[in-house]
């Protein structure tokens, strides 16, 4: 018998993002903190007896480079589970805005279909998975806030005091693959380490990304100075072109230009769906 589920996929800041150098394989070194927020898409997912995977909101045809398609035929594939399911995004979070949309929705859709097709695979037999969909994918799938190195696939847990955050983004949208290519982007910053976040917290390091952002996207350093003058310290999430600020108290909010989006949201401790998806409700 089916059932449908409403599954919840949260966004992520990076705190900070650091380009430390470069792979022998070329991929970009990275140093972040990784931070769940409570500003979510919504994923309905409904099991089906077929094996038939589909996305109720595009299809058909499905779009080749749907990740939450993309995580349920790689899963459906990797256990030989007979089972499909349909699912229907009702999508919250702006895309290219650094916030790690796409992603949160190709983890939260693994972690959802682990428990629905009733596999029970423990988090490590899903990594290798969620790693081949994107570089953020393993850690919304780790399920909490992190220090994380290497393209993405380095993850250490950590604990972070709860806050809230107001979120900005601009109207116009910047693509990933842009701001890595880009000759001004600094590749060689000093690696740093967990302790020295921990000493300085929020305010710890930079985006080395923001720069080359910048560039290409005046309206990030209009969001940027938006939220300075009202006395905030604003810093770009991963590759952009969302910024964000740590919010110490509540403020009235001056019109913004058309297109924005502001979201106040608070840190989470844990993913939503962490503890269900892997049996440990």
């Amino acid at each position: 018998m089916s059932a449908l589920y409403d599954i919840a996929a949260p966004a992520k800041i990076n705190l900070f993002l650091h380009v430390v150098g470069r792979m022998p394989n070329g991929y970009h070194a990275l140093q972040s903190v990784f931070m769940l927020v409570d500003w979510c898409d919504r994923l309905h997912i409904e099991t089906a007896v077929k094996s038939t995977i589909t996305r109720l909101d595009l299809g058909p045809p499905m779009p080749p480079n749907d990740l939450c398609v993309q995580a349920a035929t790689a899963l459906q594939a990797a256990s030989g589970v007979t089972m499909g399911a349909h699912i229907t995004l009702d999508k919250r979070l702006p895309a290219q805005a650094g916030l790690g949309g796409g992603s949160s929705d190709a983890a939260s859709t693994l972690m959802a279909l682990n428990r629905l097709w009733q596999l029970h695979w423990p988090l490590e037999r899903l990594l290798p998975i969620a790693l081949k969909l994107g570089a953020d994918v393993p850690f919304f799938l780790h399920g909490q806030s992190a220090w994380v190195e290497g393209v993405g696939e380095r993850i250490t847990p950590i604990d972070l005091p709860e806050a809230q955050f107001v979120i900005v983004k601009p109207a116009a949208g910047l693509d990933t693959a842009l701001i890595f290519k880009d000759p001004d982007l600094k590749r060689d910053t000093d690696p740093a380490t967990i302790f020295g976040f921990a000493a300085q917290g929020f305010g710890f390091g930079r985006n080395d990304l923001q720069p080359v952002a910048q560039k290409w996207c005046p309206e990030v350093t209009q969001a940027l100075n938006w939220l300075t003058r009202l006395g905030l310290q604003a810093r770009m999430t991963g590759s952009g072109s969302a910024v964000f600020a740590l919010l110490p108290h509540d403020l009235e909010w001056p019109e913004t230009p058309q297109g924005w989006q502001i979201q106040v949201c608070r840190n989470l401790k844990a993913h939503p769906l962490a503890a269900w998806a892997f049996g440990q409700d």
